[in-house]
């Protein structure tokens, strides 16, 4: 058994070396979620904002991944052939750094910009954004990937680099209240005017003509803000009323988009 030690003493090292990197980086990353906002709501002296959470979320995750990337990189340095490998391989810095860039560029690129995300804040945890077509509130922001959870319970996992690259609608960035704003669609030959008439009187909001195509007229109507988890629908209640009352007025007829 002795000997067994003596001839794999590397191999032990190295497990022992990944095993101690992944208790010390759960370790604290268990302290931190169960300390950090505790610490940070008594410095900030009330509660947690979600700038504050986001960043918090992010170096956690930061600090768990560079524990473990330190204990891999101590476990490779216990075998001697890696070290000489290792070596031989930086000799030569530019092919080192073109071939390990261009094999880690995807995720290397997702974390810089989750590291950009984390400090200039166009989005935190619990907004509500729209982000190529997806409408959801941020649950989370990792290391690679923020995760949004759209009104229906779904996951929408969003790379970094392509959010950080991307246009992205904040509804709560500014204010805890958004305003609807519906389109509805006429006919060609509609009464404009009374259409607007109607449903101002309906809505009692701003409706205003937003567009206008050789298949019909497309109307905009406003309403009161609401929270953005209400907005999806506050929004269907809205159009459904629009499009009830020019059913009934008789302004419908021949139109396909509606």
């Amino acid at each position: 058994m002795a000997g067994f030690w003596a001839d794999n003493s590397d191999v032990v090292a190295a497990v022992l070396s990944i095993v101690l990197a992944l208790l010390v980086a759960t370790v604290l990353d268990r302290y931190f979620a169960r300390r950090g906002h505790r610490l940070a709501a008594a410095v900030t002296r009330g509660e947690v904002s979600p700038v504050l959470d986001t960043r918090l979320r992010f170096l956690r995750r930061l600090i768990y991944a560079s524990i473990l990337l330190l204990g891999i990189a101590i476990a490779a340095s216990q075998f001697t052939g890696v070290s000489k490998l290792a070596a031989s391989i930086l000799a030569s810095g530019a092919l080192a750094a073109a071939i390990i860039g261009f094999a880690a560029r995807q995720t290397l690129a997702n974390v810089v910009a989750g590291i950009m995300l984390a400090i200039t804040q166009p989005l935190r945890v619990g907004d509500w954004v729209t982000f190529e077509e997806h409408y959801g509130v941020v649950e989370d922001v990792r290391l690679t990937y923020t995760f949004l959870r759209t009104s229906s319970d779904q996951r929408v996992v969003i790379p970094n680099e392509r959010l950080a690259a991307g246009i992205l609608r904040n509804d709560t960035l500014g204010s805890e209240l958004i305003g609807l704003d519906i389109s509805v669609w006429l006919p060609p030959a509609a009464d404009t005017e009374r259409a607007l008439s109607a449903l101002r009187e309906e809505t009692g909001s701003e409706v205003s003509v937003a567009e206008i195509t050789p298949d019909g007229v497309r109307l905009t109507v406003g309403g009161d803000p609401v929270p953005p988890p209400q907005k999806g629908p506050r929004q269907a209640e809205l159009r459904a009323r629009c499009l009830e009352r020019l059913r009934t007025e008789g302004l419908l007829e021949g139109n396909p988009a509606s």
